[in-house]
């Protein structure tokens, strides 16, 4: 893949947050980070956030790596120079789902709220669990409230519906 900077998108990502530009690239970010250590680094928030200091769109965008973050905050509280992470994640996510880069599994959930108020329903073994447990039935609001909402502001054409299909037949052969 060839690197080229994207000058306006690199304005738009500080425009975004000024915290961007404070960044010294120190890794105490990608040092704490558990999503880092469990990916062996395959995961790494100094690399993003270098990326998005120099405007280097495509990579960001054709390669979402930022969807990893687990949005725990661990980098966030400890960077020397208090960069919001975390929040420069969700822009580069907002850039990513405005081109159609939404892993899988994070559209499946989309679509689970736009359907059904939830991202994951809880199964009725869960629910029979939670009353052996002396804990109330999980109510959401109306899934037809919500769903109304998200149709309202567009958020269903966000979404991918289509799903995938293989021609394999079962058993793989």
């Amino acid at each position: 893949m060839t690197l080229t900077i994207d000058y306006d998108f690199r304005k738009q990502i500080r425009s975004y947050n000024a915290s961007l530009d404070y960044c010294f690239q120190c890794s105490t970010c990608t040092g704490i980070c558990p999503v880092a250590q469990l990916t062996n680094g395959d995961f790494n928030p100094r690399k993003l956030i270098e990326a998005s200091l120099l405007g280097l769109k495509d990579m960001l965008i054709e390669e979402p790596k930022v969807w990893y973050c687990l949005t725990c905050q661990k980098c966030v509280e400890l960077c020397p120079q208090k960069v919001e992470l975390t929040e420069i994640f969700d822009v580069i996510k907002n850039y990513c789902v405005k081109e159609g880069k939404i892993p899988e599994a994070f559209n499946s959930q989309a679509i689970s709220v736009l359907e059904t108020g939830v991202a994951l329903p809880f199964s009725d073994p869960i629910m029979k669990r939670r009353r052996q447990l002396g804990l109330e039935d999980y109510k959401t609001v109306d899934p037809k409230e919500i769903k109304t909402l998200l149709k309202s502001i567009g958020f269903d054409k966000l979404l991918r519906f289509d799903t995938p299909t293989t021609d394999k037949k079962e058993g793989g052969k």
